[in-house]
């Protein structure tokens, strides 16, 4: 794939675990030659105990996250303006939807005074791209990853969070948003879909856009 820059400066890839947002994210930073920011789950020492124990484990992991996607914006702010692209794997905003979905009220009271605070001046991406794909979907590309703590994961869990998504995304208006069908296309070796994708990111104009790729010939 040639690096062949977007009009975008700033993308962000949305969704639920296991939908590809990672992966696709990788790619786009290959794709136009682009500084890559990753949310780093495997940097959080508090995950797997949320996994395991979700009572106990959810506000420090919470915590630990919205922590970590703050500090990497306000670098990220700071940074040239004029660079080309940049490309992210997690939109600051997501952190609360997991916070609503897993956080207690006075938890969740506490996580969004510091959020509030630390959200204010982040920056605002050009593009975001919002992957989709039902639930069973997710659950077998979790599985096929085979990380030990995402194993822990359910489908009830997974539905929670993909409706929180959806609604979330329903209202959304603050950027350009492409939002994909993501149930059908190989984001890790399907040099064809991601093609598709590619050329539709590439000409992603503003207001809100749908890219079904079931729908067409590749």
């Amino acid at each position: 794939m040639d690096a062949q820059t977007t009009s975008a400066g700033y993308i962000v890839v949305e969704g639920p675990i296991g939908v590809g947002k990672t992966t696709l994210a990788r790619r786009l930073a290959r794709s136009f030659g682009s500084e890559l920011l990753l949310e780093g789950a495997d940097e959080n020492p508090f995950l797997e105990r949320f996994y395991r124990d979700p009572r106990s484990g959810a506000l420090p992991a919470q915590l630990f996250f919205l922590l970590q996607r703050a500090r990497q914006l306000q670098a990220l702010r700071q940074q040239d303006l004029f660079r080309s692209v940049r490309v992210a794997d997690f939109f600051i905003e997501k952190d609360r939807l997991f916070a609503e979905l897993t956080l207690t009220p006075e938890e969740f009271e506490l996580y969004r005074q510091l959020y509030d605070h630390l959200v204010q001046e982040v920056p605002v991406p050009d593009l975001v791209i919002y992957l989709q794909a039902p639930v069973d979907v997710l659950l077998a590309r979790i599985a096929r990853r085979g990380i030990r703590w995402e194993q822990r994961i359910d489908a009830a869990y997974l539905r929670r969070l993909s409706e929180a998504y959806a609604r979330f995304f329903h209202d959304y208006q603050d950027s350009p948003l492409l939002i994909v069908n993501a149930a059908h296309i190989d984001l890790v070796e399907g040099e064809a879909d991601y093609a598709a994708l590619l050329r539709e990111i590439r000409r992603a104009g503003s207001g809100r856009q749908y890219f079904n790729p079931a729908a067409v010939s590749l």
